[in-house]
C-alpha cells in the first residue's frame, strides 16, 4: 500500500520554499511523484504529489509542511488517499487550447472554460499571444485579445466529444478553438505543406479559367461538389478540364499575374522560411500557377497537375498522374522522409475534401476556411483570422513573430 498526498501551496513568493519543502520530505521515506511551481506577480503556487509508505509518516509530513507555511504566511492544503501502489495514474494528459478571433471577449472565454471543465479539462494558465502586456480578464474593455493560449490538463478526456462541443460553440461565438496535445513537437515543426486554391490564393483557378472559356457556371458547380466530397475528384477533374479545350495560353498569363494572395500567406511563409522550415505547395490545381506562387512567396517545392498546352492552346487534358487526395498524402510523407523529418513535425493546411488525407497525416493538419464537411472531419480548423494565425498554433507570440522580421 502507498499513501499519496496531493499538496498545493500558495501565497507570497518565498525564497527557498522548494528547498525547505524537499528538506522536510528527505527526513522520511517519501517520494516526490511530480512537482510544479509557478510565480505570477509575486504569488507562488507549488503543487506536488508525495508518496509516503506509512500513515504516521504522512501525518508528520503534513504537520511539518503546514508549520512551514504558517511561518511564511502561505496557505496549504492536502488531499490524501490510500491506494494500491501504482494504481493512481498521475500522468495527466497535457493540452494547449488556442482561441482565435478578431475580437475575443470575456463571455467567449467563460463559455469555452465551462465546456472544458464539463469534459474534465483543467486550465492551469492563460497567455495572451497578441499583446505584450499581461492578460487582464478584469479589463472593462469588451475585447481582450485576438489570440489566447490556455495551458490545460486532464486525467482522461473523450477528444471526439470535446471537439464536437467546441466546434458547435465556435460557430455560435465566431471563435476558432484549437486543442492540441502539448507534445515536444508543437514548437519544433520543420516541414509545412499547403494546398493552393482557396488556401494560398483566394480563388479556384480552374473556375477562373472556366469563366474565361465561357463555361464558368458549369465548372464552378462541379468544383463545389468535388470540394464538398460529393464527387470523385479524378473524374470531376477530367470533366472540368475537358471544358477548357482551346483556351488561349495568354489567358493563363493574365490570371497568374492577377491572383489574389490569401490573407496572411506572405507573412506565414516568410516567417517559416526564417525559422528554417522546408515548405511546399501540394495542389490539385496546375503547376503553371504554382510556379508563379513559388517565386512570389519563396516556397521550396511545388507538386501540382501539368496542364498540357500545344500551339499556345489548352488541350483539355493533363500530363501525367493527377494530384489527388491520396497523392497529396503520399507527397507529404515523401517530403518528410527525404528531409529526415518526423511526420509529427509537419504542418499541412488546406480547405477541401481532397486535403483531408494530407491533413490527417500531418502532425498539425489545419482545415483553413474550409467546407463544413472538412471542418468536421479535420483535427484542427481555423476560419476567423488569416493564414499567419498558424504561427500562434506553434506557440509563437506576436512579439516573437515581429522579431523574426526586424
Amino acid at each position: 500500500m502507498s499513501h499519496t498526498l496531493l499538496t498545493n501551496i500558495i501565497g507570497p513568493e518565498s525564497k527557498g520554499l522548494t528547498a525547505a519543502v524537499t528538506r522536510i520530505l528527505a527526513d522520511y521515506e517519501t517520494g516526490t511523484g511530480s512537482l510544479e511551481q509557478s510565480v505570477f506577480q509575486n504569488i507562488v503556487c507549488l503543487a506536488l504529489r508525495i508518496e509516503v509508505s506509512e500513515l504516521d509518516a504522512a501525518n508528520t509530513v503534513m504537520t511539518n509542511i503546514s508549520a512551514l507555511c504558517d511561518e511564511r504566511d502561505l496557505t496549504c492544503n492536502f488531499h490524501d488517499c490510500w491506494l494500491e501502489t501504482g494504481s493512481l495514474d498521475t500522468e495527466l494528459k497535457k493540452f494547449v487550447v488556442t482561441l482565435l478571433s478578431h475580437e475575443i471577449t470575456h463571455q467567449q472565454v467563460l463559455k469555452v472554460n465551462q465546456i472544458l471543465a464539463d469534459h474534465g479539462v483543467i486550465i492551469s494558465s492563460i497567455k495572451d499571444l497578441t499583446n505584450d502586456e499581461p492578460l487582464n480578464l478584469k479589463s472593462t474593455s469588451k475585447r481582450i485579445s485576438s489570440c489566447l493560449e490556455l495551458q490545460a490538463s486532464a486525467v482522461s478526456v473523450n477528444r471526439d466529444l470535446l471537439k464536437e462541443a467546441l466546434l458547435e460553440v465556435s460557430d455560435e461565438l465566431t471563435l476558432d478553438i484549437v486543442v492540441q496535445p502539448n507534445s515536444v513537437y508543437r514548437r519544433h515543426r520543420r516541414l509545412a505543406v499547403f494546398d493552393m486554391d482557396s488556401t494560398l490564393i483566394k480563388a479556384e483557378v480552374i473556375d477562373l479559367l472556366a469563366d474565361a472559356a465561357g463555361v464558368g457556371h458549369k465548372v464552378a458547380e462541379i468544383t463545389e461538389r468535388a470540394m464538398q466530397g460529393e464527387l470523385d475528384f479524378n473524374e470531376s477533374f477530367r470533366e472540368r478540364l475537358a471544358m477548357l479545350k482551346g483556351l488561349d495560353e495568354s489567358v493563363l498569363v493574365g490570371i497568374a499575374e492577377n491572383l489574389k494572395i490569401m490573407d496572411g500567406a506572405e507573412r506565414l511563409i516568410s516567417s517559416l522560411n526564417k525559422l528554417g522550415y522546408t515548405t511546399a505547395i501540394l495542389s490539385g490545381g496546375f503547376t503553371y500557377f504554382a510556379r508563379y506562387l513559388q517565386a512570389k512567396l519563396g516556397v521550396d517545392h511545388i507538386y501540382a497537375n501539368e496542364l498540357e498546352i500545344l500551339d499556345g492552346k489548352v488541350t483539355g487534358v493533363v500530363k501525367g498522374g493527377i494530384v489527388n487526395a491520396e497523392r497529396k498524402a503520399e507527397l507529404l510523407k515523401k517530403l518528410a522522409a527525404d528531409e529526415g523529418i518526423n511526420l509529427d513535425q509537419s504542418i499541412a493546411i488546406g480547405d477541401g475534401a481532397n486535403d483531408l488525407l494530407m491533413l490527417d497525416a500531418a502532425g498539425l493538419g489545419v482545415a483553413f476556411r474550409a467546407k463544413p464537411l472538412v471542418k468536421q472531419k479535420a483535427n484542427y480548423s481555423v476560419s476567423t483570422l488569416g493564414l499567419d494565425s498558424t504561427l500562434y498554433l506553434l506557440g509563437l507570440s506576436e512579439k516573437e513573430i515581429r522579431a523574426l522580421h526586424d
